[in-house]
């Protein structure tokens, strides 16, 4: 491999890094550069690859966010260890399963998603409080073990489901419900980085340039969120959602 791939590579992963700390979805940036970069490695190498850079970025994230943003300490820590575990059981259950039927059920959900949050002006721009604390609780273990488990069989998208169920269901706003979504989604990259190592599906000399490019691009992407607020990750936020339907539309049309 020579050092123009690897240079071209880790500018997509600062590039994956700065959109994902916004409002996740990098995925959808740097997987794609990654296989048709290097079509002649098998898939899943490609992809485990692709989880160590998408760990360093995303506990960047949540590194920054967790200094400006409070959390909810007492609910987050269960639903991230929740979510590893099901993130590890989505992995792996991948291996047994295809999950071809998984892409026409997600663009369906992100067409819904897009059109209700273009549609109500207020979504995420304010935080309210609608559930009480036990209800709080269920919910993100619940959305912890459901978006876990569908990180790991899956992937596409999950960032921006975190963030629209901690906005839909808790109650939070875009910047509160971003930086809470970092901190599950650096748990189920965690877990799948651990079932991809331990897989022997890594390609490290690419994996760690590709890591310190995805965590500069998380430091600023991060600070630019904090920085300018609700309106501006709600237009990220619809932006991603609109790349995302044509991504998936385009590979089901084809």
């Amino acid at each position: 491999m020579d050092y123009s791939t690897v240079l071209i590579l880790c500018s997509f992963s600062f590039l994956a890094g700065f959109v994902d700390a916004i409002i996740g979805g990098g995925g959808l940036i740097q997987t794609p550069a990654m296989l048709f970069t290097l079509p002649q490695y098998p898939v899943p190498t490609l992809i485990g690859t692709t989880k160590i850079p998408s760990m360093f970025g995303s506990l960047m994230g949540a590194f920054q966010y967790s200094r400006r943003v409070a959390v909810v300490g007492r609910f987050i820590g269960p639903m991230m260890a929740i979510a590893f575990g099901a993130s590890w059981l989505g992995s792996w259950t991948l291996s047994q399963v295809p999950n071809s039927f998984m892409k026409p059920l997600a663009l369906t959900i992100l067409v819904v998603v897009f059109i209700y949050t273009l549609t109500k002006k207020d979504f995420g721009q304010v935080a309210h409080r609608i559930v009480t604390a036990r209800q709080q609780q269920t919910r993100m273990w619940s959305m912890g073990a459901a978006i876990g488990f569908y990180d790991g069989f899956f992937g596409p998208g999950t960032g921006s489901f975190l963030v629209l169920g901690f906005i839909a269901l808790i109650g939070f706003d875009f910047l509160k419900a971003s930086a809470h979504a970092k901190l599950v989604n650096a748990s189920t990259n965690l877990a799948s980085t651990l079932y991809f190592v331990s897989e022997g599906k890594i390609l490290y000399a690419l994996a760690f340039p590709m890591a310190i490019a995805n965590l500069t691009g998380a430091f600023l992407g991060a600070r630019l969120a904090i920085l300018k607020g609700n309106r501006f990750i709600r237009v990220f936020f619809l932006a991603l959602i609109a790349a995302t339907i044509v991504r998936f539309a385009w590979d089901l049309l084809r």
